[in-house]
């Protein structure tokens, strides 16, 4: 699933990876950021320029006159002067660093992983940890010169949003699985780029369906934005792609019923994207693909809803990858035939 989610872990330098058995997701990502770190060190730590504050000899860059002014009542010889310097400790190296260490404290992590973080952590000596939970991960900005930096804050990302924020022993300890908000983004990017790679002759995209509006108004309508969409000619399947813990939602397990809100969700982009190609030949249908859990009552159905297909399937991800493509192809083959 990381594979086909960062494109970047398809390159040569993670070779090793693909073909190494790993026990656990944390020695997984111990050896993802211990390769990935060490290509960044080849190109070079990402720096910026920092505001820094110093009582100085010499004036450097513009006086801030309060602190100077408490230095001459004080009678030091010192100017306090506010100027930018290029530094290498900032907010995307210090996620690295911090995230490191904590696997670093985890027992699920093997040595030959730990010792390659280890030795990687030596050019990271300048470099400060961070309280790792007031990360604020949607205001990180990535631009032409920290674009590398990407895959390797995602991974970050999932290790840190993964950790208990207890201590036992003195050591840190992780979670077994992910929390459902992260599995659930990479689950969606998984789905995406598996078809986008697997299958060139469709059209893979995560497109906006338009409202299907009598009038312009669209004053405080939501965006409909869509996980997967894959078209081929005239065919369109809509893929909403659900990670949760349980399918059925908890106090309905007598009924059996589906998260209703899904399944609104999903007859709405199918009505509207028909809607949209109204003056065009069109097949559109709808999907909803869960994760597969240990519940005994797992959905695997094809309704029929006002002229469009809408399913309802699960995805069994604790198997062979092998298996895992057979089911995705599947689904390919069930709604385009091929």
């Amino acid at each position: 699933m990381l594979a086909y989610a960062f494109q970047t872990l398809n390159q040569s330098n993670f070779e090793n990876v693909a073909t190494e058995e790993f026990e656990n997701i944390h020695n997984l990502f111990a050896a993802i950021l211990g390769i990935g770190i060490g290509q960044q060190l080849k190109q070079g730590l990402y720096r910026e320029y920092l505001n820094r504050s110093e009582d100085l000899p010499l004036m450097r860059g513009k006086i801030e006159m309060t602190g100077t002014i408490r230095n001459k009542i004080a009678h030091r010889q010192m100017i306090t002067c506010e100027y930018d310097e290029l530094s290498e400790n900032n907010l995307l190296n210090q996620i690295i660093k911090t995230t490191v260490f904590l696997l670093l404290h985890s027992n699920e992590v093997n040595s030959k992983n730990k010792g390659l973080l280890k030795k990687e952590m030596t050019f990271f000596a300048n470099i400060d940890k961070i309280n790792p939970v007031p990360i604020s991960w949607k205001s990180i900005r990535f631009h032409r010169n920290n674009q590398t930096y990407r895959m390797l804050i995602s991974i970050c990302q999932l290790v840190i949003e993964g950790m208990l924020l207890t201590t036992d022993d003195g050591t840190h300890k992780l979670m077994h699985f992910i929390d459902d908000q992260s599995m659930c983004r990479l689950y969606e990017k998984f789905l995406l780029n598996y078809y986008n790679k697997e299958f060139p002759k469709l059209k893979v995209h995560d497109a906006q369906i338009p409202w299907a509006l009598d009038d312009d108004t669209r004053t405080m309508l939501p965006i409909m934005q869509t996980d997967i969409m894959l078209s081929l000619n005239e065919t369109v399947l809509i893929i909403d792609a659900k990670y949760y813990s349980h399918i059925i939602p908890k106090g309905q397990y007598e009924s059996g019923n589906l998260h209703s809100q899904n399944l609104y969700q999903i007859f709405t982009y199918v009505k509207n994207k028909e809607a949209e190609l109204k003056n065009l030949p069109h097949e559109v249908s709808g999907m909803l693909l869960y994760a597969q859990t240990d519940e005994t009552n797992l959905p695997n159905y094809i309704y029929k809803m006002s002229g469009n297909k809408i399913a309802v399937k699960t995805l069994n991800l604790y198997c062979d990858f092998s298996e895992i493509k057979t089911q995705l192809n599947n689904i390919i083959s069930d709604f385009f035939g091929i």
